[in-house]
């Protein structure tokens, strides 16, 4: 009998630090953190796609820069198929994946063009992952700057106390990009 589990994200430029929690909801358990890779070193454009094009107007740099997304996603979509087939093959069942990462703005009224890249890629890569979720078929949820309040509405006991004794089975680093990937899977676990 398979056992659930959610996989939480923490979107960085390039990559994810992803935890996965298996159930109860109410004292979720810690079962596996990993980095995922986002970028290819054959395409070095997909490390800050956004920085290679920040000369440009904003207009065409979104234009020039899709090419290097779809190879951006392409990775994201990989990286969470073999880390769902990894769960799999351990007898675990992908219930969703819940992505922390920046939330959505209006980036052209960012006028430092190099303030502007950094802003594009952290939506970028939040996004990339959140497709990557679709393309695997997984339920998907995202969370930006509302997670603390998404966890103390939605998730029972004390939620410090939870994570700091994950964090004690999941060994170092457990910093707060950690923490939250772990929120995220959390709250995913909770949701019915």
């Amino acid at each position: 009998m398979s056992r659930t589990v959610t996989i939480g994200l923490r979107a960085k430029t390039a990559k994810a630090i992803a935890v996965v929690l298996s159930e109860p909801a109410t004292s979720p358990e810690f079962v596996h953190r990993e980095q995922l890779t986002l970028a290819d070193e054959a395409i070095p454009a997909t490390m800050q796609p956004y920085h290679e094009v920040m000369e440009l107007p904003w207009n065409e740099s979104v234009a020039a820069v899709q090419p290097t997304i779809e190879a951006i996603q392409k990775i994201a979509s990989a990286c969470l198929a073999k880390l769902i087939r990894d769960l799999q093959s351990k007898n675990f069942r992908v219930k969703a994946i819940a992505v922390v990462g920046s939330a959505d703005r209006p980036l052209e009224r960012i006028g430092n063009s190099h303030i502007r890249a950094h802003a594009a890629e952290g939506i970028l890569f939040r996004r990339v992952l959140e497709i990557g979720a679709k393309a695997n078929h997984c339920a998907c949820l995202g969370f930006s700057d509302e997670l603390e309040r998404t966890a103390k509405a939605e998730l029972k006991g004390d939620v410090k106390k939870t994570l700091a004794r994950l964090g004690k089975t999941a060994g170092p680093p457990w910093r707060s990009d950690e923490k939250s990937a772990a929120i995220a899977a959390w709250i995913a676990l909770a949701r019915r």
